[in-house]
């Protein structure tokens, strides 16, 4: 017949039961916590979205500023391009795999501008891959206020020396390019969905390139799910437990009353 076990060998399950059931709930408490933050920020973000466009933050807030607090923010602004200075970066759209053009705005009133002036298909790639025209009389941009991108793509890096961009990466790019003064932020030209109807049929329209307004504003939000995992791991562990105590409970009452030593070691 199975004997209990011994009591050291219980409390060593029990302890471990116990760090288990604190790190699920723990895990799923956080993930409370992330969904919260989520909901808020698809709501702020949804709640910039509609908001006039409004001036960028001005180049003496650079250095310090929380980029976050203004990513997708309705924003315009007024300079120069700076064509030379163009780089490419890979891009997958509702219209298929290409590049995104990103050209330097030297800024009126001070520093300089990434600004993502739209997509364009592959086969442009040569039209605008560098662009030597001199800069041009100053012009007004609409879009939204974009977080830099660092890095690159999925396994991918990007690689300034072959001018290969995986990522709209504001600061390499800036240093690849020469760029003085540039702000941490990009700029995504165009109103994201203006082109919805058109893009709906699939076909790809005749231009003007770049094409922009391709900006994609969504959110995975997988906490609550995440969170249920988690939770329902934390009451695995605690029905566990409760087997765990009623089988040896079992085994102590057909057992009868041992001496210290009579247990199972």
């Amino acid at each position: 017949m199975t004997r209990p076990h011994a009591p050291w060998r219980l409390a060593l399950l029990a302890a471990l039961g116990l760090v288990l059931l604190l790190g699920f709930l723990s895990l799923g408490t956080w993930q409370v916590e992330r969904r919260a933050w989520k909901l808020e920020l698809i709501a702020r973000v949804a709640q910039r979205l509609h908001a006039p466009p409004t001036a960028l933050p001005a180049a003496a807030q650079w250095p310090g500023l929380a980029v976050a607090d203004y990513e997708y923010l309705p924003v315009q602004a007024e300079g120069r391009w700076l064509p030379a200075h163009t780089v490419l970066t890979q891009a997958t759209t509702a219209l298929g795999a290409g590049f995104w053009v990103v050209t330097p705005l030297q800024l009126d009133s001070g520093g300089t501008l990434l600004v993502n002036r739209g997509f364009i298909p592959q086969a442009q790639r040569a039209q605008w891959h560098p662009d030597p025209t001199q800069a041009g009389p100053s012009v007004r941009v609409q879009g939204l206020l974009r977080a830099s991108e660092p890095g690159g793509g999925f396994l991918r890096r990007n690689d300034p020396d072959q001018q290969r961009w995986h990522s709209r990466d504001v600061a390499a790019i800036a240093q690849a390019q020469g760029l003085a003064q540039v702000a941490p932020f990009f700029l995504d030209a165009g109103v994201p969905d203006a082109h919805a109807p058109a893009l709906a049929e699939g076909v790809l329209p005749a231009g003007p390139w770049p094409y922009p307004g391709l900006t994609v504003v969504r959110f995975s939000n997988s906490h609550l799910v995440y969170a249920l995992t988690w939770y329902g791991l934390a009451l695995l562990t605690v029905v566990g437990f409760v087997l765990v105590a009623r089988y040896e409970l079992r085994l102590r009452a057909a057992a009868g009353p041992l001496s210290p030593d009579a247990a199972q070691p």
